[in-house]
């Protein structure tokens, strides 16, 4: 990568015929640079980019480039209050921390609780993208108050869009969405990604006619599962419903007090590199597998509670039927 600058060189006809002058990449003016950097659209090649050598250590590190990396990235932002601000919604830390945290997937946590458990988030603002192929479906931003005893002790939802519908310029294919569901602390100016980006499973239902798409993360080291949900409706052709809500490893519902812990300590944690999107997949497997194991193992467990209470009552009424009988 160091070998980069010295590689890069531009051949310029010189003034006396057949002669050549060699510019170096440092004798391009810096807002040049700048202009062909902000037409990136990736930020580890913009981030890896800046380890190259010192001229464009700078420049990767402009906080226009990644301001237009992340808007680019995540159209929601923009609705997003005190996101320029200093010490606002960023932290202090700029759009290249903002995208440091919220696009890579977050790696697997080893239980729910934060360094701060005292300081949960008091506050969580959602931006939500939702895009078909190409094709921005929606963008938009709810802010969640976490502080009230009524969410902290009810199961967790947040809602994007709740039957209102909206149509798509073409019929959608609910396998091709990709979701961005990223959950910020205005507190603290971390966030995490909440959402798989592309669906992990995507099942039909067929007597109410739609489809549900759905993009799950994994958190707490498999306690947890954040379940972004698309719901399309079949015959309408528009998407109907945008949801986030979390389940346990039964199944579950999760309090609102719970998926803050697992929330703020992956805003704390590490995030995934390569093969990301893999290791989350690997991740819901395996939550999926638990999930459904220990719900076999429930019905088992009940069905043979049932058929022990089912022989103590048919017991008993023989007992009383030959107590009358004999008398």
């Amino acid at each position: 990568m160091a070998s980069v600058c010295s590689a890069a060189a531009v051949s310029l006809d010189g003034a006396v015929a057949g002669a050549t002058t060699t510019t170096a990449i440092e004798d391009i003016p810096g807002d040049v640079l700048s202009l062909v950097l902000r037409r990136l659209d990736d930020g580890a090649s913009l981030a890896a980019l800046g380890c190259a050598c010192s001229a464009f250590r700078e420049l990767a590190a402009d906080a226009e480039t990644w301001r237009g990396l992340c808007l680019a990235t995540w159209p929601s932002l923009r609705d997003v209050d005190g996101l320029d601000e200093c010490g606002g919604v960023t932290g202090g830390g700029g759009y290249r921390a903002l995208f440091a945290d919220a696009f890579p997937l977050p790696a697997e946590a080893r239980g729910l609780v934060p360094s701060s458990a005292s300081l949960l988030p008091a506050r969580l603002v959602s931006a939500v993208d939702l895009h078909h192929g190409e094709v921005c479906l929606m963008s938009r931003v709810v802010e969640t108050d976490a502080s009230s005893e009524w969410f902290l002790g009810s199961p967790f939802r947040v809602d994007a869009l709740v039957q209102e519908g909206f149509s798509a310029p073409a019929p959608i294919t609910p396998a091709e969405l990709t979701l961005s569901w990223i959950l910020i602390d205005p507190a603290t100016g971390r966030a995490v990604n909440a959402s798989s980006r592309r669906p992990v499973s995507v099942d039909r239902e067929w007597l109410a006619g739609e489809t549900v798409a759905r993009f799950t993360v994994v958190l707490g080291g498999g306690v947890v599962a954040l379940d972004a949900a698309v719901t399309c409706d079949d015959r309408h052709g528009h998407v109907r419903e945008v949801s986030l809500r979390a389940e346990d490893g039964d199944g579950g519902g999760v309090s609102g007090r719970g998926v803050l812990a697992a929330v703020a300590a992956a805003m704390e944690g590490a995030r995934h590199g390569r093969g990301a999107e893999a290791a989350a997949w690997r991740r819901y497997e395996a939550f999926a597998r638990g999930r459904a194991a220990r719900k076999v193992k429930k019905a088992r467990r009940d069905g043979a509670v049932d058929f022990f209470c089912s022989g103590v009552a048919a017991a008993a009424f023989v007992g009383v039927l030959s107590t009358l009988t004999l008398r």
